[in-house]
């Protein structure tokens, strides 16, 4: 199959807003990544980007930069920078490496977090909760999930395990954003996300470091089956 560019996604020029230029040129490049009009694989040509959002070679470079750091875009050599789409290995392996980390980060959180974290963390779950039911755009329900673990990763009170965390949520993001899209699966994780928080308020640091690992392997099925679909 022949490697789409990315002149086939739609945006308008940046530059009419408050918002730095460079900002907006990464807000408007990750919208299209999380909303799959720049698909995985997809090569970003930086003519056309130039072109297509009317900014400078030296703006779109900074952007595709920071977009790389998020883990949203690939350079490779020879080929140049593209929208990240790890193999289906890979993506298991990231996964089973994320259940592992943030089972640890759970138990972590049991025994650290304060009271004001623990209700911080139910009310990040039951924002998500409401984001989900209103049906909102991919990229909404995924910031509200973020909210969930930037409360975690907070309690958990580890620097360690925050920037392990990170840097996989990094790599997998995309991932994330294809398995929360597909249907009844925010829903699930709502469900799968409440058990972990009850698990946490009953000060039950194993059974909620499991719970948390299961939910991360159940969105693993879902992102998984759409990797393997796409090969």
């Amino acid at each position: 199959m022949a490697t789409k560019t990315a002149s086939v996604w739609a945006t308008s020029p940046v530059g009419r807003s408050a918002a730095p230029l460079r900002e907006q040129v990464i807000a408007a490049l990750r919208d299209a990544i999380l909303d799959f009009r720049l698909r995985p694989g997809q090569r970003l040509v930086e003519r056309e980007l130039i072109e297509q959002l009317g900014v400078s070679r030296t703006t779109v470079r900074e952007a595709l930069r920071e977009l790389t750091s998020e883990g949203l875009v690939t350079v490779v050599p020879q080929r140049g920078a593209m929208v990240s789409a790890p193999s289906v290995a890979e993506a298991a392996d990231l996964y089973e490496v994320r259940a592992a980390l943030e089972s640890i980060t759970v138990a972590r959180f049991v025994e650290r977090a304060t009271p004001s974290q623990v209700i911080r963390l139910d009310a990040a779950v039951e924002h998500f909760a409401e984001v989900t039911a209103a049906g909102g755009e991919i990229r909404d329900i995924l910031a509200a999930k973020d909210e969930f673990y930037a409360v975690l990763i907070e309690g958990a009170a580890s620097a360690s395990l925050k920037q392990l965390i990170e840097g996989i949520q990094a790599r997998v993001r995309v991932l994330r954003a294809t398995s929360l899209a597909a249907a009844g699966r925010s829903d699930n994780a709502v469900a799968e996300l409440r058990a972990v928080v009850l698990a946490i308020k009953d000060g039950d640091a194993a059974r909620a470091a499991g719970l948390c690992a299961a939910h991360v392997r159940t969105a693993a099925v879902t992102a998984l089956a759409a990797l393997e679909a796409d090969d």
